[in-house]
């Protein structure tokens, strides 16, 4: 991936810790658009950790659909 996605991918990693549960879903979703594999571990921290139901299923959500696109592009 080019420098500019990775640090695309980071700042959207470092938004899953904003005290605002909106802006963690926001990040969560630019996150799966992204697809990056770099997100995974993040997501499953959220996912462990946040006090949101719904940032917790989104990050759950996000990583599965990350995990399977990653998953399908380098068996092809």
């Amino acid at each position: 991936m080019s420098s500019s996605v990775n640090r695309i991918v980071n700042y959207h990693i470092n938004r899953l810790k904003d005290k605002r549960p909106e802006v963690r879903l926001e990040a969560i979703r630019e996150l799966e658009l992204l697809a990056d594999p770099a997100a995974l571990e993040p997501l499953k921290i959220v996912f462990e950790n946040d006090s949101n139901t719904e940032v917790k299923k989104a990050a759950q959500s996000a990583g599965r659909s990350i995990f399977l696109k990653n998953q399908t592009a380098s068996s092809d």
